[in-house]
Formats: structure tokens, C-alpha cells, sequence
């Protein structure tokens, strides 16, 4: 790694603007109503000028742009150099500089898919804000490192590899005075994956939590792979996609009913923390007796849309909150 310097080096760098080096290097794009949000207390002005004298000082630059569109914040060069110094960047993988200005440049596509991600993130950290018992330990969006293989019948048999979009950890109070921690993956669909694709992801989830893997990630032993657990949050653009998904999971082999979480990218970034979580296991029991229970007996290959499928759903089915409340 090649560490660059500053070219104003006038500036003072605050312990906070280091906490925002960082999660903009983690992230590679954030907006500046993201990072006010994230690492300055939700104040806006403060933010912004905060951000003009580090983009002055050559350490943050914007993305080129539309007139209409929110500026998109990205690390320099010059960005890396108080991380290197203070020995952050031990804590990654290994790259050069050109591929991190590589990182930076992204599709359109692309980076409406991170600046979405980055949402939810930001809804995560808001919420958490407001539960005395719980704090957000991790929220690490950068999918190398969160990449695991696992073996996968679609596959072959062969190995697969799988990027997840972002991996969190919570951590809770006990009354007892410890810790304990909620491990949580998360997939943000793009509506562009297919419905196979998207079941034959969650497959591979479960194959990491059976086969131990994600149990030795942890520092345990594959043999112990139950008492490291986790679940993985799918968002979607619609209701329609979730519960599309949901009914592939539950026709599965073996059906996936409890470890995905889905809800929609507008209650995700609402309230992550209310009840708005639905899993396949909800989802079978709201159709239960009812006309759309045959969905789940006759396996298709097509698309489902039905709005009345879409409106039942939602006044049947039984939400969950990803943290229980005290007592329940």
C-alpha cells in the first residue's frame, strides 16, 4: 500500500473526520445527507462544512453529476494517508492505489444499488440510536469482505462463491451485565435477479451456517455451527417480489422457512427495527386454507403478479421485529 499525502496539509483531522475516512473507504460512495446522518450527528450544515474543507484538503472527492442529482462522495488518494498512518488499512485486504480509484468508478446501476444499501445502513444506525440496550457493532457493506464459498448442489456440486451486500452485527445488553450478538446478512435485490437465482442464494446461506462455516469465521468449530447463528435480510423493491420469493423458499429442497427475513426497501428504510419482517414460514401459514395456499403445492417456473395475492398478504400475514422486546 502506498500511502498519499494531503495537499493542504493545514488541516486538522478530527477523530470524527478519521471515523468518516474510514466508513467512506468501506463503503466507496456515500451521499452528504449519508454522512451527516452517519458521522455527524444528523446536522446538515455542520456536514457540509465539514466536507468542503476535506474536499479542499484533496481527501474527498464528488463523482461527476447532474444538476438535479445529490453530490456522491468518494476517498482519494490523498484520503488514504491518515488511514495508513494510523495503521487502519492493516485491518483490509491488500490492494494498490489505481485499484481503489477503480473501485470508485461505477455503473450507474451499480451505484444506485450501493447509495440504496447505504439507505438502509443509515436507518440501521438511526434506529439503533434509540434502544438503550443495543448498539450497531458492525455494518460493513464492502462484499470481499464478507465472501465465503460453500459447496452447492446448483453448482454441480461445486464450490460458489457469494458476496453478500452487507454483513451486521448487533449487540445486546444482558441484564446479567454481558453481551450477546445478533448476526445478520443482507441482500438488497435489484429486480433483476431471477426468482431461481434469488432461492438458489438463500441456499447457499443455508449451506454456510449447516456446513460450520460461518461457525469457524467466528472462531469456533464447524461442529458447533448451532450456537453461531444468523439470519439473512432480504429487501425488495415491491411486495410483489418479496412474496414471490417467499413462496419459492417455502417449495425449496429443503424449504428455507426461518432463516430469511424479507420486507421492502421503503419499510426497511422507514423503521428496520418495527414489525415488518416477514419469513416463508409467516408467509405459509397466512395462505394457509385460502385459494392462494395452491401456490405453494404447484411449483412454477413463471413470474406470479396478482394484486389480490399482494393485498391479502398484507392484512394476514404475521410481521415480525428483528429484536424482540424485553419480556417477550
Amino acid at each position: 500500500m502506498r500511502s498519499a499525502k494531503a495537499s493542504n496539509s493545514s488541516i486538522v483531522l478530527q477523530d470524527r473526520d478519521i471515523v468518516f475516512l474510514r466508513g467512506l473507504f468501506e463503503s466507496r460512495v456515500m451521499t452528504a445527507s449519508h454522512a451527516a446522518r452517519l458521522y455527524f450527528n444528523g446536522r446538515d450544515e455542520m456536514t457540509k462544512k465539514r466536507l468542503q474543507k476535506l474536499k479542499s484538503a484533496g481527501l474527498v472527492a464528488e463523482r461527476p453529476r447532474k444538476a438535479f442529482e445529490p453530490a456522491v462522495l468518494y476517498l482519494t488518494r490523498a484520503g488514504l494517508g491518515p488511514l495508513v498512518e494510523r495503521g487502519i488499512l492493516r485491518e483490509y485486504p491488500e490492494f494498490d492505489v489505481p485499484a481503489l480509484e477503480r473501485r470508485a468508478q461505477v455503473s450507474a446501476l451499480t451505484l444506485r444499488h450501493e447509495l440504496e444499501i447505504m439507505e438502509i445502513k443509515v436507518s440501521f444506525a438511526s434506529g439503533i440510536a434509540k434502544m438503550p440496550a443495543f448498539s450497531l457493532a458492525e455494518f460493513n457493506t464492502w462484499p470481499l469482505l464478507n465472501e465465503f464459498n460453500v459447496f452447492h448442489a446448483r453448482a454441480g456440486g461445486g464450490e460458489v462463491a457469494v458476496r453478500p451486500d452487507g454483513f451486521i452485527r448487533l449487540h445486546e445488553k444482558e441484564p446479567t451485565g454481558g453481551i450477546s450478538e445478533h448476526a445478520l446478512f443482507l441482500e438488497a435485490d435489484r429486480s433483476t435477479e431471477t426468482q431461481e437465482a434469488l432461492v438458489s442464494k438463500a441456499a447457499c446461506y443455508l449451506a454456510y451456517y449447516k456446513s460450520g462455516g460461518f461457525a469457524e469465521k467466528c472462531g469456533g468449530l464447524r461442529g458447533e455451527f448451532k450456537e453461531y447463528p444468523f439470519r439473512v435480510l432480504f429487501v425488495f423493491k415491491t411486495a410483489e417480489r418479496r412474496n414471490n420469493t417467499a413462496e419459492r423458499l417455502i417449495q425449496g429442497n429443503p424449504p428455507i422457512l426461518t432463516q430469511v427475513w424479507l420486507t421492502t426497501f421503503a419499510e426497511a428504510t422507514a423503521d428496520p427495527f418495527g414489525t415488518i419482517w416477514i419469513r416463508p414460514a409467516d408467509y405459509r401459514d397466512a395462505v394457509k386454507g385460502t385459494r392462494f395456499e395452491n401456490n405453494l403445492k404447484h411449483a412454477r417456473s413463471e413470474y406470479s403478479r396478482d394484486d389480490a395475492r399482494e393485498q391479502f398478504i398484507e392484512s394476514r400475514v404475521n410481521k415480525n421485529a428483528l429484536i424482540a422486546p424485553a419480556g417477550a
